[in-house]
């Protein structure tokens, strides 16, 4: 890891049609406008669904790393997440991000420090530390026999 201070620069670019162009070095562009909610097309990225894209990928990349420095097996993960906007202190802003995440371990893997690194990535992800919304972790697990935990 590089030392910190880190630094992201972005560059987003619009007109008045409202589509948004979001580019970064190195990465490839993206489209963004308003979501649905905001008179949006629905088919485009927004920077609300980029929130929340952001904080599940964070959680995941955070889980990632702590199961490797764990040395905890794990097969797969999917983080379903839903963030909440709504009307707070007479601003609208995200005040909830809910994590559903199911991971995978093959057969044997132990089921108890899997939770426990779940709820350790939770706490660790520099996304939802950045943000002052509360944030919710309800996690899965299943193995690879296809059995649950």
């Amino acid at each position: 890891m590089h030392p910190l201070p880190h630094r992201y620069d972005v560059v987003a670019r619009g007109g008045p049609t409202g589509l948004l162009s979001i580019e970064a070095a190195n990465l490839p562009t993206l489209e963004a406008t308003a979501p649905p909610q905001f008179g949006g097309p629905g088919n485009v990225w927004s920077p609300e669904a980029l929130l929340v894209a952001a904080v599940a990928s964070c959680f995941i990349l955070t889980f990632d790393t702590i199961a490797e420095l764990s040395r905890l097996p794990w097969i797969e993960i999917a983080c379903p997440t839903e963030g909440i906007l709504e009307l707070a202190d007479g601003k609208r802003r995200f005040t909830r991000f809910f994590l559903r995440p199911t991971l995978q371990l093959p057969k044997g893997a132990d089921a108890k420090k899997a939770e426990h690194l779940l709820h350790k990535a939770e706490e660790h992800c520099l996304i939802t530390a950045s943000l002052s919304s509360s944030v919710s972790l309800s996690a899965s697990l299943e193995f690879a026999d296809g059995s649950a935990s």
